[in-house]
């Protein structure tokens, strides 16, 4: 007969209370962790790929005021800054040499014109041969005035006297001491001399102003040379090439001693007391921008703000350039072409949704982004509106408070859901 095995079997005694709670207690952590576990296997599952968070970068969207702008580069440059022509082909005669220090009105060039000088040669001896002519035209002009007035004096006296012989025949022909024929010839001879006298006078005055127009003829002949004498000088003065402003010499472009034609560039004037920034504008921001628009100037000591002060319009190689005008005193220490960059404040929109700016924007033409959900990044349509430079405005498909992945993206690969892992 098999013996059972109760000889084998020993007692155990039951255990207190207190380790039945802690049992219980362990064994509903255990649970609670299975459960999670779960959840997360579960999304894990659900996801088409997994990325580690620490290759991304999160952002939340929120609502505030956007300040779009634009980051350009530009450089330092003269806002005076002529460039001086010849006037004439001519001989060039240097007086200074690139990088010499001027001031406004040194000469900084003669140049050699024959054709100019003897130009001005005749001019002025023919402004001088119609000078005497003019002086010698005054003198006849007093000759004959002279003249006809002798005349008309003549004829007036003449009439007197008739008039006077006339008085005396009157008071005796009453008596008949005359004859009546002497007497009508004393009263024909009076109206002929006052007829004589009345047309002397009017060819005085005739010849009074045939002379003054005669004058005023060779006057304005000789106002014509004098004006033509001086545009021969100013030509000839030209020659001499001065400083319009105070700077330097910039860039000669010729030589000494060398044959220029007509308006050939000789060199470039430099003035360094007033400088500008000429921006590098892209194309795609120059419908937005305007006169007067504010920007911001990173400098090696700081930032100077200032306002576009001229637009270029015409575009080369996709840029636009734009100059700006620093505001109130200009910033010291600041050279020729020196390199910068400027943040043009172009627009801003008040309480908009935004979000933090990333590769996410040019990723699939910022028509996608990643929202961040209980440790899944769920692939989600956007609408994007105003850019700047740290920020872009949300139209439609995210809320205030979504955590979206706004750079990192590239390793996603486009899946709708991608598992990142702590």
């Amino acid at each position: 007969m098999i013996r059972d095995t109760s000889h084998q079997d020993t007692a155990i005694a039951a255990p207190p209370n207190g380790r039945l709670k802690r049992h219980a207690a362990w064994v509903g952590a255990a649970v609670l962790v299975a459960a999670l576990a779960a959840a997360l296997l579960s999304n894990w599952r659900s996801s088409d790929a997994s990325v580690s968070a620490a290759r991304l970068r999160i952002a939340e969207v929120t609502r505030g005021t956007l300040v779009r702008d634009a980051s350009v580069n530009g450089r330092v440059v003269a806002a005076v800054s002529p460039t001086l022509y010849a006037k004439a082909a001519a001989t060039v005669n240097l007086q200074v040499a690139a990088g010499d220090t001027v001031k406004r009105g040194q000469a900084l060039a003669v140049l050699e014109s024959p054709d100019l000088s003897d130009a001005l040669k005749r001019e002025t001896s023919t402004y001088e041969q119609l000078k005497a002519e003019v002086a010698r035209q005054q003198i006849l002009a007093r000759k004959q005035k002279l003249l006809a007035q002798k005349d008309a004096d003549t004829a007036e006296i003449d009439r007197l006297s008739a008039q006077r012989t006339l008085e005396r025949y009157d008071s005796v022909a009453q008596v008949g001491v005359i004859a009546k024929i002497d007497y009508q010839k004393a009263r024909d001879a009076l109206q002929s001399a006052e007829i004589r006298a009345r047309h002397a006078a009017q060819a005085a005055a005739l010849e009074g102003d045939d002379v003054q127009l005669a004058l005023k003829t060779k006057t304005s002949e000789l106002e014509r040379a004098r004006l033509s004498m001086g545009e021969a000088r100013r030509r000839v003065d030209e020659l001499t090439v001065r400083a319009p402003v105070d700077g330097f010499i910039g860039t000669l472009n010729v030589q000494n001693r060398m044959v220029v034609a007509a308006n050939a560039p000789l060199m470039t004037l430099v003035d360094l007391s007033k400088l500008e920034v000429e921006l590098e504008v892209p194309e795609t921001y120059v419908a937005d921008m305007g006169l007067g628009m504010h920007a911001e100037i990173q400098l090696p000591t700081g930032t100077a703000t200032g306002k576009l002060s001229a637009l270029s319009p015409e575009v080369v190689k996709n840029m636009v350039l734009a100059r700006v005008r620093f505001d109130g005193e200009q910033p010291t220490g600041l050279r020729q072409s020196q390199r910068l960059t400027a943040r043009l404040l172009i627009e801003e929109k008040p309480n908009v949704l935004m979000l933090q700016r990333g590769s996410f924007v040019e990723n699939e033409g910022g028509r996608y982004a990643y929202v961040v959900r209980d440790g899944i990044a769920t692939r989600t349509p956007v609408r994007l509106g105003a850019t700047s430079i740290a920020a872009v405005e949300i139209l439609s498909g995210l809320k205030a408070g979504d955590r979206v992945v706004v750079s990192g993206t590239d390793a996603f690969d486009k899946a709708e859901r991608v598992s990142i892992n702590q």
